[in-house]
């Protein structure tokens, strides 16, 4: 894919994220992932997702910032939510977050073969206990 491609398909992929929608997500994730450094499967990775929007109906991400480098993206994205469920080890108390995210992904025949996300769990925590 080009840049311009592999933009587009990105921007789909934030899209079907914050849509909540996780059925078509062959489209942008290998049956083979690895995920934050430990190998698994695409059913991995959206068991993760699908537990985080159960717990955080609203949660949002706003990309910022995008850079490619071949077969790889590099992201900056504002995070948003409102946790209704425990969450993180936090019980509900109606406190919103807001904290930025860095994800690195490789891509191999367009799809994603590697997915590692950092963000400030502290900063996170923070604002949800406070």
């Amino acid at each position: 894919m080009t840049d311009p491609g592999l933009k587009d398909w990105y921007l789909r992929y934030v899209a079907a994220l914050n849509a909540h929608e996780f059925d078509g997500m062959d489209e942008f994730i290998a049956d083979d992932v690895v995920l934050n450094g430990e190998p698994g499967v695409r059913e991995d990775v959206i068991a993760v997702q699908k537990h985080d929007v159960d717990a955080v109906p609203d949660l949002h991400w706003e990309v910022k910032e995008l850079l490619f480098d071949r077969d790889r993206i590099a992201v900056r994205a504002v995070n948003t939510g409102t946790p209704v469920k425990e969450w993180l080890g936090v019980p509900p108390s109606g406190a919103s977050f807001e904290i930025t995210e860095y994800a690195i992904y490789k891509v191999r025949d367009g799809r994603f073969v590697q997915m590692t996300a950092l963000h400030d769990s502290s900063d996170l925590l923070r604002q949800l206990t406070s």
